[in-house]
């Protein structure tokens, strides 16, 4: 078979500096040593953003990829169609993109026409099933696979049953430094003379720098003149999550121990130039490291290259880097292991030499321009094994191959309807209208919304949205009457509640919201809010009359479960409610009319999505077939012969054996539909629910009735309805949040399809 030409154009995919992470420096200098390496080509990067602003990359980077938005993986995939790239080359952790496992960057490689090279930066020996499936998936999608130790190639095959021809073992790289007496760099950080202990990399837990501070009182005794410095920034995501609490931690932990003299902490990301003088400087090196199963370290390449003598733990990358004799391996957590490893090293001269001229002499395999020749192997290969799809550029864009495409999301005027009590009821066009005050349903629907947005990411402005979700909770915890667990419905622009009890839907809605805090909002504090307020007000379902409250109910217990699966009350209630279905649909329901009531109202979806749900959850074929044959009868009466969705209108809704009113028709019908759908989709794998819930979604888009939008891509808002010769231009809380909340349940089904183990009939396995 003949050779396709060396590439020309190779693409690295991954984490880019300048953020401050290992893959981002790791991307960066690949790329940089196969352009190098190979100077006819061209090199260019795509880089993953963890952070709404990006970065100030340098002009390698050519497309900027936001880790949660699943469309910006299919527009980087374009990207590198169009521009003709001849090996894509992924940085790959489980980390570092969005989706279940990381599972968007699937759809990136489905789409992408060249073949993909992938360097696993990780390889889990026992991975859950989402890491399973996306691993299955880049293992199919990728023509090679490299590893940096011997140890991922034997666990590809053992868990993952990946050929070793298909497996480059390549090294990390590193930087070809001179072999440095350490005297000599010591001077010009004030620790000339001394012995010099170095860990260095990003702050986290599980670099264990505890245990090696608290061997340092065993050192000291017999080498009263060692410094240990740790050299590294916190990791920027724990930063964000905790503070400096891990380094404090480990401050505080040196002054007990009585070594804080002895300890130095520098709290920077380095540049590589610095980096260097800083590992000149240093004797030993230590890396403590808690995780096993760790098979990179790119710290551990780099001070091994520059010829140190490494005490480590035994992580899987240390054990092959450090065998015979190499390095002084020691047990996890054990301070006095690390004490007597580096007193060894310290007590030999002649050993510590020794060791040093070997690691030195075996890393000169491992600097960046043999490993990028390494890897311009490798891209070979996969020409070699893989050769680009024959297809044209637009020939996968069919509507049947192609992701469904939504407009871009919008909050102006969510944002415009809210002030600093909630969101208004009501606008004048897209004014909000004042005098109508605020309600519970709107507040509870809109922090759905922003729960959603928060866990589908992808939102261009986090805090704002942050700012959304706490003042609609705040509205919820305002309007429930811990007295009575009841909520309160309606308030004045005055501030002043209007009712002492709201209605039972509203009730139901409060429910659906809290549960749904509880289990997708990423703020602890509201978590914790969201659970009191859901514990205070289950209390008063078992009384409610109104189906659409059960079913409100049911969806917040579903969420509820979803992270406190022994909520015992709230299994009782989703029990009672879903059995409370079951018998309304058996005394309503005839062949004629498969339906809970003799009439159908508003929101009629939501009555066959909680039982869906709820069905599924409970294992209760019964019910399960009860909600698809209701949501299928549902969906008929509500489709055109043109085959465009027509809600049920509100003037005067649908009655068994009476006339169906065709207007009003309201954006929540449209929404219902949506959800229901993609639920019935997930559950049964059954592509023309998917097809079902993208019709009713069109409605708001213009394929209606009377081909008008509803939604108004203008202000972000979404008109109240459709009459029958007009649209009614108020863009109400209710209406533009059903259109948004239509949207997100699109956008979770959209990801949930780029995730290998999306939409299995799951609750039909018998």
């Amino acid at each position: 078979m003949s050779h396709p030409p060396s590439p020309r154009r190779i693409a690295f995919l991954g984490n880019y500096t300048p953020r401050q992470c290992g893959i981002a420096t790791f991307t960066r200098d690949l790329c940089e040593a196969v352009a190098t390496a190979e100077p006819q080509g061209e090199c260019l990067a795509v880089a993953m953003d963890d952070r709404p602003e990006g970065y100030a990359y340098p002009p390698r980077v050519r497309f900027e990829v936001p880790e949660k938005d699943l469309d910006a993986y299919r527009r980087a995939a374009d990207f590198l169609n169009f521009n003709d790239v001849d090996v894509l080359c992924v940085q790959h952790e489980f980390g570092i993109f969005g989706g279940p496992a990381g599972s968007h960057l699937l759809t990136l490689l489905k789409e992408v026409r060249m073949p993909v090279v992938t360097t696993l930066h990780s390889v889990l020996r026992e991975p859950d099933p989402d890491q399973r499936a996306v691993m299955a998936g880049l293992i199919r999608h990728s023509a090679r696979l490299v590893v940096m130790a011997r140890k991922g190639v034997d666990i590809l095959w053992e868990t993952y049953g990946v050929p070793e021809t298909k497996v480059d073992l390549i090294p990390h790289g590193i930087p070809d430094l001179p072999f440095r007496d350490s005297s000599a760099c010591k001077s010009q950080f004030g620790v000339e003379g001394r012995p010099v202990l170095l860990t260095f990399g990003l702050l986290s837990p599980g670099k264990g720098i505890e245990y090696a501070i608290q061997a340092l009182p065993h050192i000291l005794r017999v080498h009263p003149d060692a410094v240990y410095l740790v050299l590294g920034a916190t990791h920027p995501h724990l930063l964000a999550q905790e503070g400096e609490r891990y380094r404090l931690g480990l401050e505080r932990l040196a002054e007990e121990l009585g070594v804080r003299d002895q300890v130095i902490f520098y709290n920077r990301f380095v540049s590589p130039e610095d980096l260097a003088e800083f590992i000149g400087a240093a004797d030993i090196y230590l890396t403590p490291y808690l995780n096993p199963e760790q098979i990179t370290s790119g710290t551990l390449a780099y001070v091994f290259g520059a010829g140190k003598a490494i005490v480590s733990t035994p992580y899987c990358h240390a054990q092959e880097l450090l065998a015979d004799g190499r390095g002084i391996l020691v047990p996890f957590r054990d301070p006095g292991a690390i004490a007597a490893g580096v007193c060894e090293f310290l007590g030999s001269a002649k050993r510590l030499a020794h060791t040093r001229e070997e690691a030195y002499r075996l890393g000169r395999a491992m600097i960046w321009p043999s490993t990028a020749t390494r890897y311009l192997e490798s891209f070979q290969q996969a020409r070699t094994d893989r050769r680009a799809r024959p297809r044209a550029a637009f020939a996968g864009w069919t509507l049947a191959n192609r992701p469904y495409e939504l407009p871009p999301l919008r909050m102006d005027h969510l944002v415009r309807m809210t002030d600093d009590t909630g969101l208004f009821q009501h606008a004048i066009f897209d004014v909000p209208s004042l005098q109508e005050g605020y309600c519970t349903d709107d507040n509870a629907r809109a922090f759905v919304l922003c729960c959603l947005l928060e866990e589908l990411g992808g939102h261009p402005l986090p805090d704002q949205l942050d700012r959304l979700a706490t003042r609609y909770l705040a509205f919820l915890a305002a309007a429930l009457d811990a007295k009575t667990g009841r909520f309160r419905n309606f308030m004045s622009y005055g501030r002043q509640w209007l009712e002492l009890a709201g209605s039972e839907e509203s009730q139901g809605r409060a429910l659906w919201a809290l549960g749904t805090g509880m289990a997708r909002s990423h703020d602890a504090g509201r978590q914790r809010l969201c659970v009191r307020l859901f514990d205070q007000s289950l209390t008063q379902v078992e009384a409610f009359s109104s189906p659409r409250a059960w079913a409100f109910t049911l969806l917040g217990i579903q969420e509820c479960l979803q992270v406190a699966p022994d909520h015992a009350r709230a299994k009782d209630v989703r029990h009672w409610l879903t059995a409370h279905l079951v018998r309304i649909w058996h005394q309503s329901a005839t062949e004629a009319w498969p339906w809970f009531e003799p009439s159908t109202t508003y929101e009629n979806a939501r009555l066959c999505q909680a039982l869906l749900v709820s069905a599924e959850a409970k294992g209760d074929e019964d019910a399960l077939a009860i909600a698809l044959k209701s949501l299928r009868w549902l969906s008929s009466v509500q489709k055109t012969p043109a085959g465009h969705f027509r809600p049920i209108g509100s003037n005067g809704f649908y009655s068994r054996d009476g006339a169906r009113a065709d207007f009003d028709q309201q954006p929540v019908e449209a929404q219902a539909m949506v959800s229901a759908a993609l639920e019935a989709f997930r559950i049964t794998g059954d592509p023309a629910w998917r097809v079902e819930a993208q019709r009713a979604f069109e409605w708001f888009l213009g394929r209606n009735d009377l081909t008008l939008p509803l939604y108004d891509a203008r202000t972000g808002g979404c008109c109240d309805g459709l009459h029958s010769d007009r649209v009614n231009e108020n863009q109400g809380a209710e209406s533009t949040l059903a259109y948004h909340l239509a949207r997100a349940a699109i956008t979770q089904a959209e990801q949930r399809l780029s995730h290998p183990l999306a939409f299995q009939p799951l609750a039909l396995q018998t």
